[in-house]
């Protein structure tokens, strides 16, 4: 999503500014072209040395070290990052005034513009930066942050600079929005759902919802509306994308069939559960006798009752007979795509970060693909649905 982008990364005089440093490091790492602009009082707490250093490239500070570079930079940038954005920067940006390199780079800029804001909470909480973020909003920029954590005050409140993922995330989406799925909306599920045998106990499975998580990202990235209807997971939810947590298979499939009226596209990445406790213990089962048994029952078929009218993948996890057993549930369910891995494969077991995957459609085609990170195969899924969709399939 980043290859070959030009990222102008506005860095303020923040103690966060050292957290500027990661982010460069990141966006560089990830295929980013990063330009760096400073203001002076930045350069009291991270020398721009630093950022030459991990993007081997020029750093501006002084605003007269070159004729017109302000405004040959702004019309370079894809994309422009105010991080960490201060009080005095947002309101400066609010009210036009061009008064450093990061003002001047803004002010002049064509490109998106996002602002992460740090700061002390009280700071914050004042109405005139709350104005001032405001006049930003109504003129399209992005606001990201802050969040609530530990401050330079040693306080805990709300003005803590947004994770470096956090922050990669939503650059991505800014730059997806003119995507191939722009105007779609595509519905995700993700993680294995948890069927409970008491309030303490449940039957559940192995997945860590990475794949599904990979997949929300990518549809997001490509301009999709994502709704990610997830089972729990340690994963973060994804910047721009809408989650709509659940527990049981019963959950999943209420959650999907509402979300799926008005969506292109259901991708099914989560792992079900098969089979539910016929009766849930309302106290917690005692350790009593040597063996328990549990009678269970079906859960609900979430991809039968998911509706049609639009794209539907499956997903099959094999351990046996892969081709085979994801054709049979590729017919039975009336999938148009179904995405098969075989999980006892070293390349693509549980909670991985790699996956190698068949992807099987419903006229017999069969694409292999080799060992590839799961956003990757994310990517590869999402071009079949766009194929797809295009076809009005």
């Amino acid at each position: 999503m980043l290859e070959g982008k030009v990222v102008v990364l506005g860095v303020t005089g923040s103690i966060a500014a050292f957290r500027a440093a990661e982010l460069a490091s990141k966006l560089v790492q990830a295929g980013a072209s990063v330009e760096v602009v400073m203001t002076p009082s930045a350069t009291e707490f991270v020398t721009p040395l630093t950022f030459r250093s991990l993007t081997q490239g020029n750093v501006i500070v002084d605003m007269f070290g070159g004729a017109l570079e302000h405004v040959e930079l702004a019309r370079r940038a894809d994309v422009v990052v105010v991080a960490p954005a201060t009080a005095t920067t947002i309101a400066r940006l609010a009210h036009g005034l061009a008064e450093d390199m990061v003002s001047v780079t803004v002010l002049a800029t064509r490109a998106p513009v996002l602002v992460c804001p740090a700061m002390d909470s009280q700071m914050f909480e004042n109405a005139a930066t709350q104005a001032n973020l405001e006049t930003l909003r109504q003129r399209g920029m992005t606001i990201v942050g802050p969040e609530v954590g530990r401050l330079a005050s040693g306080r805990m409140g709300l003005g803590r600079l947004s994770d470096v993922e956090t922050i990669l995330g939503a650059i991505c989406y800014v730059l997806g929005r003119g995507g191939d799925l722009a105007g779609r909306k595509v519905v995700v599920t993700a993680g294995g759902t948890r069927e409970p045998i008491d309030p303490v106990r449940y039957v559940s499975n192995y997945s860590s919802g990475k794949m599904g998580y990979a997949v929300a990202e990518a549809a997001r990235d490509r301009g999709a509306e994502v709704v990610l209807v997830s089972a729990p997971t340690a994963l973060p939810t994804p910047y721009g994308v809408r989650l709509e947590p659940v527990q049981r298979a019963a959950e999943m499939r209420d959650a999907v069939v509402r979300e799926c009226r008005d969506s292109q596209a259901l991708v099914m990445a989560a792992a079900v559960a098969d089979y539910q406790p016929s009766a849930t213990a309302e106290q917690k089962m005692k350790r009593r006798a040597k063996t328990l048994s549990l009678k269970l029952t079906r859960t609900p078929d979430v991809l039968a009752e998911a509706g049609k009218g639009f794209v539907r993948v499956g997903f099959a996890a094999e351990s046996e007979n892969l081709v085979a057993n994801a054709r049979r549930k590729l017919k039975s369910k009336g999938l148009d795509l179904i995405v098969a891995n075989d999980i006892t494969g070293p390349e693509s077991p549980f909670d991985s970060d790699t996956n190698r995957v068949v992807i099987l459609d419903r006229a017999g085609g069969e694409e292999r693909l080799p060992v590839m990170t799961k956003y990757e195969v994310a990517q590869r899924i999402l071009d079949r649905v766009v194929q797809l969709l295009a076809k009005g399939s």
